[in-house]
């Protein structure tokens, strides 16, 4: 996760992020629908060190060997580990942001930073759900105890710190609400693009 690099690019990327359980991926899959015909924007396809059929986001699955030799040749323009994995946004977006277009990935509050750096026009949405939401979503996946969840949640904190650009999206109640929001959000975003080409 070194050297990002600044190219310019007058479009922007955008980064969607949330804790687990705030419904990223079914988020995502509603805006994929709705600007399938759009020319100038762009969902990302992550590179991720995990197998093609273990659930959640479509994705580019790769051996440790090709992800390293990917990050060696300069294949990505932000990666990073995370959960015994490795993700990486190829460097091919570069391409759509230098045309003016917007460009939709799944990212991680954690490397926020990273995406600053490696982006010039960067974009925040931050999906989020209250508690007591998220541990319900958690716990019907059956990976720990109702217990566990609340405790780890209550570590941590579902707002942004930083000096980004930040919408944030609660989805705690109807699905097509809060996607009505993500599709605004990218809306909005496409069209400062568009004034500023």
């Amino acid at each position: 996760m070194d050297r990002p690099r600044l190219l310019p690019a007058s479009g922007t990327l955008v980064a969607v992020v949330g804790p687990s359980g705030a419904g990223k991926d079914t988020l995502m899959a509603i805006a994929v629908a709705h600007f399938a015909d759009h020319d100038d924007v762009h969902f990302v396809q992550r590179v991720i060190t995990r197998a093609c059929d273990a659930g959640g986001e479509d994705h580019k699955s790769v051996s440790e060997a090709e992800f390293e030799d990917l990050r060696a040749s300069g294949g990505f323009a932000v990666d990073w580990d995370a959960h015994g994995l490795r993700y990486g946004i190829p460097a091919a977006v570069h391409e759509k942001l230098s045309l003016g277009h917007l460009v939709i990935a799944n990212g991680s509050r954690s490397v926020l930073g990273h995406f600053k750096q490696a982006f010039r026009t960067l974009q925040v949405i931050n999906i989020t759900a209250r508690p007591e939401i998220l541990a319900s979503r958690l716990e019907a996946r059956g990976r720990e105890s109702r217990e566990d969840i609340l405790k780890r949640l209550a570590r941590g904190s579902l707002e942004i710190r930083g000096d980004y650009d930040v919408v944030t999206i609660d989805n705690s109640g109807a699905v097509g609400d809060a996607g009505h929001a993500l599709i605004v959000a990218l809306e909005e975003a496409r069209n400062r693009d568009r004034l500023s080409a």
